[in-house]
């Protein structure tokens, strides 16, 4: 993909043995993989992996761009971080052990993560994206300016022990996110790997799968997963593929394209859960409150008050908010003649997501006094009560 490089140290050889072992790589495909860019998106879970192995395997230039920070939670499978990176900017520590990992690469920060603004410009001096992210509105903006910049964008997504992997390439003829995935989902119907969980060893697998689509684009070897989606069940140990075409009607990559440039406002949405319509006899109480709302609340009306956690058994078991009433979200439906209507219900749960879908429920089941608790209880951690372990 990129012009052949300088010809190798003796250190550089003696490191990249295997490869030249290879005769699919040898010495010209190393000398490809020294002289390409990669643009790897996100240094968490899928990140961590890909990055890794794309440093050790002597990609020439790598770029990591992500605004977040490292937290204790990002360690069960984050593993270009430690302890000693809490707090950090996650490009630092990722950039960090990456250089550790191979000081023949040249790595390059970009704290300001993607957004609109920047992506188009930064797509372009790369070869190659990697899409590590989990929001949709980010994956989404990925694939367009990818399209738009001609760059094969290699796709991973984990959902709790499910993981995929494609490459989008319209500039090869290959479908885009979009030909995949039109819209987003419905709303409520997909939770964050914070909602849903994920196993850590899952993101090693397609992380590193990501890494290895990477290497087959830059040396030119093997059949590629362009138009194919791979699915691993982590569960029964199974692989299978789904193959999908370019839609004629993709607003991203179609022979008359709706989307011809990054704008913000097409990026901003979220997948919130389906909502109803609010009578106005529920306008007085706030669909949201903030945890320091919540608190006050708890403690000046305790008794026309009542803190709902609407999160599974096992989420309690590693903490839990003084006094709040554990009801499964599941569960909420057959509680609805038993839960009291002359109270303010406070619904939480780990981030805000499920607690809003169980607000805008009781809510249409004509509770009028029901408030999601903005944030859950990572946040009354975070804000209130730093004793409460986090996960």
């Amino acid at each position: 993909m990129a012009a052949a490089s300088p010809s190798l140290s003796p250190a550089e050889l003696t490191r990249y043995s295997r490869h030249l072992l290879l005769s699919e790589i040898g010495l010209a495909g190393q000398q490809k993989l020294a002289a390409a860019r990669v643009l790897v998106i996100g240094a968490g879970g899928l990140g961590s992996p890909a990055a890794l192995y794309l440093a050790a395997a002597g990609v020439g230039t790598l770029g990591i761009a992500d605004f977040d920070r490292v937290e204790a939670h990002n360690l069960q499978r984050q593993l270009l971080h430690n302890d000693a990176s809490i707090g950090q900017p996650k490009v630092t520590s990722a950039a960090a052990r990456l250089r550790q990992t191979n000081p023949f690469i040249r790595v390059v920060e970009h704290d300001e993560g993607i957004t609109a603004a920047n992506a188009l410009n930064l797509f372009e001096a790369y070869d190659i994206i990697v899409d590590g992210t989990d929001t949709f509105p980010t994956r989404y903006l990925n694939n367009d300016a990818a399209t738009l910049a001609g760059r094969p964008l290699v796709y991973g997504s984990i959902y709790k022990f499910e993981g995929q992997v494609t490459v989008f390439d319209p500039k090869h003829g290959a479908p885009c996110y979009r030909c995949l995935f039109p819209e987003p989902p419905t709303a409520g119907t997909v939770p964050n790997c914070g909602e849903a969980g994920v196993i850590g060893a899952l993101c090693g697998v397609i992380g590193s799968l990501q890494a290895l689509e990477v290497i087959k684009l830059i040396t030119g070897i093997g059949e590629t997963l362009r138009g194919r989606l791979l699915i691993y069940d982590a569960l029964n140990q199974k692989f299978s593929d789904l193959k999908f075409s370019r839609s004629p009607t993709c607003h991203s990559c179609a022979p008359s394209p709706a989307i011809h440039a990054l704008n913000p406002a097409n990026y901003t949405f979220t997948c919130p859960p389906e909502s109803t319509p609010t009578p106005m006899s529920q306008t007085a109480v706030p669909l949201e409150l903030s945890v320091e709302e919540t608190q006050r609340l708890l403690v000046a009306a305790p008794a026309e008050t009542l803190l709902i956690d609407v999160r599974e058994p096992h989420e309690c078991a590693i903490c839990c908010i003084v006094g709040a009433q554990a009801i499964p979200m599941r569960q909420i439906p057959e509680q609805l003649t038993v839960l009291p209507r002359d109270k303010h219900l406070l619904i939480h749960c780990h981030h805000g997501g499920r607690s809003l879908r169980v607000t805008e429920y009781l809510r249409s089941q004509g509770f009028t006094r029901v408030s999601n608790v903005a944030g859950g209880i990572d946040a009354w951690a975070q804000q209130l009560d730093p004793t409460l372990a986090r996960y």
